[in-house]
């Protein structure tokens, strides 16, 4: 399978439409039930006035995962995130993903700190977050109210100055 990390565009609505649809976990990550609300949610995780970035894991010429910033601000840190769709975990894909942009946003992307928080339990999106190289930071008690009930959120972050991972990064296409 080949695989290369490119920026997100519209085109990739149909399969990231897909990736929704496939897992009813995905709907914690957007709102996206159609091709119009694929767009948007592309649209918004690009949106460069948002201080977004958003890259397409390109599988065999599909997006089969995205991985993300949001929100860049002044203090130069952003809020890290990632998703693969169902067909496509197991392969070590994401977590490589993960590094490849990480390893971008922390020298030419601007960045300085990434954060990133995932759900007790969901111990696979900590496993990635630690093969990209981030740190476990702390632990944010019954910060998210899923399903009726507040869970525990594991949090992780990535320094400019932290060594790189041994996570073998995905090629990336030029990113401007």
């Amino acid at each position: 399978m080949h695989a290369v990390v490119k920026r997100l565009s519209r085109k990739d609505a149909a399969d990231v439409l897909a990736g929704f649809t496939a897992d009813p976990e995905m709907l914690r990550q957007g709102d996206v039930t159609d091709l119009d609300s694929a767009q948007n949610y592309i649209d918004f995780i690009t949106d460069p006035n948002e201080g977004n970035h958003g890259f397409a894991v390109e599988l065999d010429s599909q997006c089969g995962g995205v991985v993300g910033i949001n929100g860049a601000s002044a203090h130069r840190l952003g809020w890290f995130f990632y998703w693969m769709h169902p067909q496509f975990r197991g392969y070590g894909l994401t977590a490589r993903a993960a590094a490849t942009v990480a390893n971008w946003a922390l020298s030419s992307g601007g960045f300085e700190r990434l954060e990133l928080g995932h759900r007790v339990n969901n111990p696979a999106s900590g496993a990635v977050a630690q093969a990209a190289g981030f740190r476990h930071e702390g632990t944010e008690r019954k910060k998210f109210l899923v399903g009726g009930e507040r869970v525990d959120v594991l949090t992780y972050g990535r320094l400019a100055t932290d060594p790189l991972p041994q996570t073998h990064p995905l090629p990336l296409s030029k990113v401007e």
